[in-house]
């Protein structure tokens, strides 16, 4: 089944483009094409998105505890995990130093949304930053990034379990295990994850997590394990299940090249993902499906993001994707036919054990 994704619909059609090791067009061509306002954060309208988004998530608590009803509980569930959603994206923007022209504000409310969810802000900030970094790469990237054939081949059991089969709960794990074939915790500053001088952030990210965790201990203790499950566990589980669907079909589609090597740079890979809708979601959740130009220039507020894609857009003609696929049947098919890539080759595609006989 071919992918419903606007200006490239298969591989083949763009080969010969993509087999020139460099673009049609620079950094500088697409920089120039995007009005000037666009990379400037405006604090205000950042510190608005913030603070709306903790309103909401404030008054879902209200009504949850109000109404105190299991009828009610998975509708409370889905919305305030969806709202922890947002608040992780605030803190996203956050990260990528374009909440607002003062570190100090960007690290603050960083923390401040993402201690909450359980995300350590440094940690995951700077992981983040390689991930962005090595966009496409399939050596260097950080997140999602393809296993190749014979790793498939030897990978245990419950690995391919958790990859292929549970990934949109992977979440939790990848902070304190890392990604396949790759070793280091978000919490650790001796990780191989960060840099010396880094140290101190990453530790005051842990100590905040840390606090966080014996809050929920605290407040376990004096309402008890259902209490726990109502108000937390219910809605931070749609939470990462948001978090790793987004970035799941951000980054994983069979059309999507991988590079190895020479034939890699960066805007060549920040190019290998792909715009999604998710309809009424697409507002609630910052326009976070507006991924493309994120990847270019990852120093965008996600307010500007519309506007810059529309701008660059014309430069980049077919290399530009956009999925009109359902959200639903694009994670379906991309979740069956994207397992691994082959261990040759530039530049390689998703296949899975259906097109490839690995006897």
């Amino acid at each position: 089944m071919q992918s419903k994704v606007t200006q490239l619909n298969n591989p083949s059609s763009c080969e010969s483009s993509y087999e020139a090791n460099t673009l049609p067009f620079s950094l500088g061509d697409l920089k120039t094409a995007i009005p000037a306002e666009c990379f400037r954060p405006h604090t205000g309208k950042s510190l608005y998105y913030f603070f709306r988004d903790v309103l909401c998530i404030s008054l879902l608590y209200v009504i949850a505890l109000t109404w105190d009803s299991w009828f009610f509980m998975p509708i409370f569930w889905v919305m305030q995990g969806t709202m922890f959603w947002a608040l992780f994206v605030v803190g996203h923007d956050c990260g990528h130093q374009s909440f607002s022209k003062h570190k100090w504000l960007n690290d603050l409310i960083g923390h401040l949304s993402h201690t909450p969810i359980l995300v350590p802000y440094h940690g995951w900030r700077i992981s983040h930053r390689t991930h962005h970094k090595n966009t496409g790469n399939i050596d260097d990237d950080e997140s999602w990034y393809p296993v190749t054939e014979s790793q498939y081949k030897t990978m245990p059991l419950i690995q391919k379990l958790g990859r292929y089969y549970l990934f949109l709960l992977a979440y939790p794990v990848y902070l304190f295990k890392r990604s396949p074939n790759k070793s280091g915790s978000h919490f650790l500053p001796s990780s191989p994850l960060f840099k010396p001088s880094e140290k101190w952030d990453v530790i005051t990210s842990t100590t905040l997590w840390t606090l966080m965790i014996a809050l929920l201990g605290f407040l376990t203790y004096e309402w008890g394990w259902m209490w726990l499950l109502k108000y937390y566990v219910g809605p931070y589980i749609v939470f990462i299940i948001w978090l790793d669907l987004v970035t799941f079909l951000h980054h994983t589609e069979p059309d999507i090249p991988w590079y190895r090597g020479k034939d890699w740079y960066f805007l060549k890979g920040a190019l290998s993902t792909v715009d999604r809708d998710y309809g009424f979601i697409n507002h609630i959740h910052h326009n976070i499906g507006t991924h493309v130009a994120h990847h270019i220039f990852l120093n965008i507020p996600h307010y500007n993001l519309q506007q810059a894609t529309e701008a660059i857009k014309p430069v980049l003609g077919d290399y530009f994707r956009k999925s009109e696929e359902p959200i639903l049947r694009a994670l379906w098919r991309s979740c069956t036919s994207c397992h691994f890539v082959p261990d040759t080759g530039r530049k390689v595609y998703y296949t899975s054990p259906r097109q490839v006989d690995l006897s």
